[in-house]
Order: C-alpha cells, then sequence, then structure tokens
C-alpha cells in the first residue's frame, strides 16, 4: 500500500513539474516577444516571470495533484517545477541567481500547495 503511494506521488509530481515546465517555456517565449517589441524595463520582465512560475505552479497542481496528502505534493510539485524551469533557463541564457530566487522557491511551493489543495477540495476528494 505505501509503496503505491509512493509510485503515484511521484507520477503526479513529475507529470505536474514536467507540464508546468513546458507552460513556462511557451510563456517566456511569448514574453520574449513583447519585451521585444515593448521594450519592458528588467523590473517588468522580473516580475513577469515570477508571476508566469507562481500561476504555473497554482494551475497544474490544481489540475493534477490527487488523492491524500495533496499539499505536500503540490508543493514539491511547484519546487520540482521551479528547478526545471531555472536549469533550462540556466542552459540557454546563462546561470545567473539572485536574492529573488529565495522568494521564487517559498512562492511556486506556497502557489503548489494551495492548487492542490484547492484541486482536491473542489473535486470533493
Amino acid at each position: 500500500m505505501l509503496e503505491n503511494f509512493w509510485k503515484q506521488a511521484a507520477k503526479e509530481v513529475g507529470l505536474c513539474a514536467a507540464l508546468c515546465t513546458v507552460f513556462c517555456l511557451l510563456s517566456e517565449a511569448l514574453l520574449a516577444v513583447f519585451v521585444r517589441a515593448y521594450a519592458l524595463s528588467e523590473a517588468n520582465i522580473i516580475v513577469s516571470n515570477l508571476v508566469i512560475k507562481t500561476a504555473g505552479a497554482f494551475a497544474f497542481a490544481a489540475l493534477f495533484v490527487r488523492g491524500e496528502r495533496a499539499l505536500f505534493k503540490g508543493m514539491a510539485a511547484g519546487i520540482c517545477s521551479l528547478l526545471l524551469t531555472t536549469l533550462l533557463f540556466g542552459f540557454i541564457g546563462g546561470f545567473r541567481f539572485s536574492p529573488l530566487f529565495a522568494l521564487d522557491v517559498l512562492l511556486c511551493a506556497l502557489a503548489g500547495g494551495g492548487g492542490a489543495a484547492l484541486g482536491r477540495k473542489l473535486r470533493k476528494e
């Protein structure tokens, strides 16, 4: 029983993190077009990146995390998606960490946990 739980949890977290990463990559590509067209400031870009990552962690955790301990699985999915996204962006544009990364981790964990809890509540599991 416990082994089945861990397999299912890993599957849910992995699927959520992978799809959230794809969403973030596509959204950031669209954002790059707007940055090029409208010459947005660096502050706007940083805030937009934060919003995209947090919204993705919330939405995909709400959609794909199910069952018991959804809050913790959602938090893990949010952190995993942030780490995957950061890793991929690092490979593409170079690694640059800032003090805002701690805020990123906190927000994605809270958004993932909140999204999973909300999704479980709406599905009435």
